[in-house]
C-alpha cells in the first residue's frame, strides 16, 4: 500500500467518534441517519428500514440474501448455494459444475439442510442483564449468571412468540439485544449457473477487482409444503446503480474487530492467526491430494477446498494487515485516545480504567493453550456428530441456565435440523481427512500429547482413522436419531467407534471449555462490558458495534478507486469478459463454458456484469443485496477487493471496496445465455 495511502488512513482512523462517511456496519435500530443525510442528503425513514429489513435473509451456510419476488424467491451468491448444490449432486449430475435451473416449480431441487431467517423485531435487554450480574462477586459467578440469564430470556421470548431468539451481545458487552427471527427450514433451489461462469478466474481473481463473475442463485422458501408470501420484497432495477449514486447493502457480516483493545489485536497477530493459517494450509493440502486420486474424489472435496482456499486467502490477507507497522498505528492511536478521554474523566477512569490491562493479562494466559483449540480437532463431520450427541444427552439434562453454549432451549431446533441433516458423508475422504490432521496434531503437539494417546491408541494416524470410519454408522440420520432419543442410556452403551472415542475426550474438552470460561472468557466479558459502557460515556452512540452476523446497514456510494498506478472502473462489462478469456487463450481459470461461447453473438456485451462501491462489509455479507435509494435491487455483494482484507480491523474510503453482480448483467444472462424465462417473469412481476 502506497505512503500516501497509509498515512490517509492514520489521519482518518485514529478516532472512534463519529464514524467517517461510508464507514460502518450499523443496527437498524440505530441507523447512521444524520452522516447519510449530512453527505447524501437522503433521509431513512422507518417505513424505508422496514422495508428493507423484511426483504433481508440471513443464510446458516454463512452468508445473507433477499426476497426478490412476492412468492419467496430469494437470491444470493452461488458461492453462498454451493454447499448445498454439492450436497444434492449425484455421479449422474453435478450441480456444482453444470449448474441448475428449475424450469417449472415442480422441479425446485429441496435443499438437505440450509436455514433461512428473517429478522421480524429487536429488543434492548440490556438493563435485564445488567441487573441479574449486578450481585456477582467475581468474574466466574458473572458469567454464570449472564448466561443462565441470557437462556432464560431466549427461552421466554421463544415460548412467548415461537420465533427463534437470539440474545446478541453488541460493544463487547456494553449492550444486549434480543433478535428474534421468522425461521425457514423449507428451501429449494431454483438457479444457480454452472461454476465457471460464477467464479471466473478462480482463486487468482478472488479478493481482487475488476472481476467478472455472475455469483448468483436463487432459492424459493416454503412452508408447510407451499411457497410463502412474501410482500415485503426488493424490486428489480435493471439499470442497475450509475456511477457515484447513493447505494446501500443489508446483510450479516461475520465478525469484525475494530473495538478490540491493542493486545487483543497482538494476540491475534502473533498466535490465533498464524495458527489457524498453518491448520487450514494443511486441511487443504490434504483434501488436494485425495481429489487427484479421482474424479469422483474430486467432486466430493471440491466444496471444502473451495471453502478453505478462500478461507486461507481471507485470513492471510488480515495477518499481512496486521503486520503492517501502520495498521498497528493506527489502532494503537485509537485505542491512546479512548483511554486519554476515560482518563479525563476521574468517575470513569475509576470504574474503568483498569479495564484494558486485565484484558492484556487474559490474551497472555490465552496464548499458551491456543494450540489445543486447533490442533485436538480431527477435521471430521462423523468426529463431530458424535462429539454433538454426546454433549446433547447429557447438556439437556441440566438446568437450561447451566447448559454449554449452542445447547439452550432456544438453541434447540437449529442444533436438531443440522445434526439430523441427510446430507452425503464420505467415507473415503473421512479417513483422509482425520489421517491429515492426527498428523498436524502430532507435528505440532508430540507423541506424548494426551489427545493423541487417546485416539491414536497406539496406532499410526491412517490405522486410526481407518478403524473410526469403518466402525460407525453415524452417516446414517437414523442412527443419530435413535441415540439423541435414547438419552445418556443409549450413548453409554454404544459400541459405535465415533461415539466411544467422543465419550473418552469428553472429560478433556470439558476441562478446557471450564478454564477458558474461567480464565478468559469471564473476565474478558466483564472487562468487555467495561470498555462499552465507557465508549457510551464517551461517544454515545455516534459508532457502531463490532459484526457479530446480525442483520446491519451499510452505506456508500458506486465508485472506482487507484490500483496498480492506474484507476480500476466503477464497473465491469461482458466486453471485458470475453477480453480477459482471450487474453489467456481461454485456458483455465479464464475459460468460457460452451453456454458463454455459443451466447457471445446475443449478448449485449455492453452490459454491466460487476461492479464496486464504497460499502463497508466483510465475510458474512456475501449475498447481501445492493439496493437504492427507492428500495430496489440494484446488485448482489459477492467480494471485497484485496485491499479490504484489512477491513476487520480498519475501514480506508480511498481503496476499501465491496464487489457485486450488476443485475443488468444478471438479467442479461438470465434471458441469453439460460433461457430462464419463468425466472425472468416473475422477477419482473408478471
Amino acid at each position: 500500500m502506497q505512503r500516501s495511502i497509509l498515512f490517509a488512513m492514520i489521519g482518518a482512523c485514529v478516532t472512534l467518534a463519529p464514524a467517517p462517511a461510508d464507514e460502518g456496519m450499523w443496527t437498524f435500530d440505530n441507523p447512521p441517519t444524520q452522516l447519510i443525510q449530512e453527505k447524501y442528503h437522503f433521509t431513512l425513514t422507518k417505513e424505508w428500514l422496514d422495508h428493507v429489513r423484511l426483504s433481508s435473509v440471513r443464510l446458516n451456510d454463512g452468508g445473507s440474501g433477499s426476497f426478490v419476488s412476492a412468492h419467496g424467491l430469494l437470491l444470493t451468491n452461488h458461492h453462498v448455494a454451493r454447499g448445498q448444490l454439492q450436497k444434492n449432486s449425484t455421479p449422474q449430475h453435478d450441480y456444482v459444475r453444470d449448474g441448475f435451473y428449475a424450469r417449472t416449480p415442480e422441479q425446485e431441487m429441496k435443499s438437505p439442510d440450509i436455514e433461512a431467517d428473517v429478522l421480524m423485531s429487536t429488543e434492548d435487554v440490556t438493563p435485564r442483564i445488567e441487573k441479574a450480574i449486578s450481585q456477582a462477586k467475581t468474574p466466574e459467578e458473572q458469567f454464570a449468571a449472564r448466561r443462565k440469564v441470557i437462556a432464560e430470556i431466549e427461552r421466554e421470548s421463544l415460548q412467548k412468540t415461537g420465533l427463534r431468539s437470539d440474545v446478541v451481545t453488541l460493544y463487547q458487552g456494553g449492550a444486549y439485544w434480543l433478535y428474534r427471527y421468522k425461521k425457514y427450514t423449507d428451501l429449494r433451489l431454483v438457479f444457480a449457473p454452472e461454476q465457471q461462469a460464477a467464479y471466473f478466474g478462480g482463486d487468482f481473481d478472488n479478493f481482487t477487482y475488476p472481476r467478472y463473475d455472475l455469483d448468483m442463485a436463487f432459492f424459493r422458501v416454503y412452508e408447510n409444503g407451499r411457497p410463502i408470501d412474501t410482500p415485503n420484497y426488493l424490486k428489480w432495477n435493471v439499470k442497475g446503480a450509475a456511477d457515484e449514486e447513493l447505494v446501500f447493502t443489508s446483510g450479516n457480516p461475520g465478525s469484525t474487530s475494530r473495538q478490540d483493545t491493542f493486545a487483543q489485536l497482538e494476540m491475534q497477530r502473533d498466535t490465533f492467526l498464524p495458527t489457524i493459517l498453518n491448520v487450514l494450509q494443511d486441511r487443504n493440502r490434504v483434501l488436494e491430494a485425495f481429489s487427484k486420486a479421482s474424479p469422483t474424489h474430486a467432486e466430493q472435496a471440491d466444496s471444502d477446498i473451495f471453502r478453505n482456499a478462500n478461507s486461507i486467502k481471507a485470513i492471510g490477507g488480515e495477518l499481512t494487515g496486521l503486520k503492517n507497522p501502520a495498521v498497528m498505528e493506527i489502532k494503537r492511536l485509537q485505542e491512546e485516545n479512548f483511554r486519554q478521554a476515560v482518563k479525563s474523566k476521574p468517575a470513569l477512569e475509576a470504574q474503568y480504567g483498569q479495564a484494558w490491562d486485565e484484558i492484556a493479562a487474559v490474551e497472555r494466559k490465552a496464548a499458551g493453550r491456543v494450540k489445543e483449540n486447533f490442533y485436538h480437532n480431527m477435521d471430521s463431520q462423523l468426529a463431530g456428530i458424535a462429539k454433538t450427541i454426546v454433549e446433547y444427552v447429557a447438556e439437556i439434562r441440566k438446568p437450561d441456565g447451566a447448559r454449554l453454549s449452542g445447547y439452550h432451549d432456544a438453541q434447540l431446533d437449529s442444533l436438531r435440523f443440522d445434526l439430523f441433516s441427510p446430507a452425503p458423508i464420505y467415507r473415503d475422504m473421512e479417513i483422509a481427512r482425520i489421517s491429515g490432521a492426527l498428523e498436524l496434531d502430532l507435528k505440532a503437539m508430540g507423541p506424548n500429547d494426551p489427545f493423541l494417546k487417546i485416539v491414536l491408541h497406539g496406532q499410526s494416524p491412517q490405522q486410526a482413522a481407518a478403524a473410526l470410519v469403518n466402525g460407525t454408522k453415524l452417516e446414517d440420520p437414523a442412527v443419530r436419531k435413535k441415540l439423541v432419543n435414547g438419552g445418556e442410556a443409549a450413548v453409554a452403551q454404544s459400541a459405535d467407534s465415533m461415539i466411544v472415542l467422543a465419550r473418552a475426550l469428553d472429560p478433556m474438552r470439558r476441562e478446557l471449555v471450564k478454564w477458558t470460561e474461567d480464565n478468559v472468557t469471564s473476565v474478558e466479558e466483564r472487562a468487555g462490558e467495561e470498555l462499552g459502557r465507557a465508549r457510551f460515556a464517551v461517544y454515545g452512540k455516534t459508532i457502531y458495534p463490532d459484526a457479530t452476523f446480525t442483520l446491519r446497514l451499510s452505506y456508500g456510494q458506486v465508485k472506482g478507486y487507484p490500483y496498480n498506478g492506474t484507476k480500476a472502473p466503477p464497473k465491469t462489462t461482458f466486453f471485458g469478459l470475453y477480453d480477459r478469456a482471450a487474453s489467456f487463450d481461454n485456458r483455465e481459470p479464464f475459460n468460457l463454458t460452451a453456454r458463454y461461447q455459443q451466447a457471445r453473438t446475443k449478448l449485449d456485451l455492453a452490459t454491466p456484469v460487476d461492479f464496486v462501491t464504497t460499502n463497508d462489509i466483510v465475510g458474512g455479507n456475501s449475498g447481501s443485496p445492493v439496493i437504492n435509494a427507492k428500495g430496489e435491487l440494484v446488485g448482489l455483494i459477492f467480494d471485497g477487493n484485496i485491499e479490504s482484507l484489512v477491513g476487520d480491523y480498519v475501514y480506508d474510503i480511498e481503496t476499501n471496496r465491496s464487489v457485486a453482480v450488476h443485475t443488468g448483467g444478471m438479467m442479461e444472462a438470465l434471458r441469453k445465455v439460460y433461457g430462464a424465462d419463468r425466472l425472468v417473469a416473475e422477477l419482473f412481476g408478471q
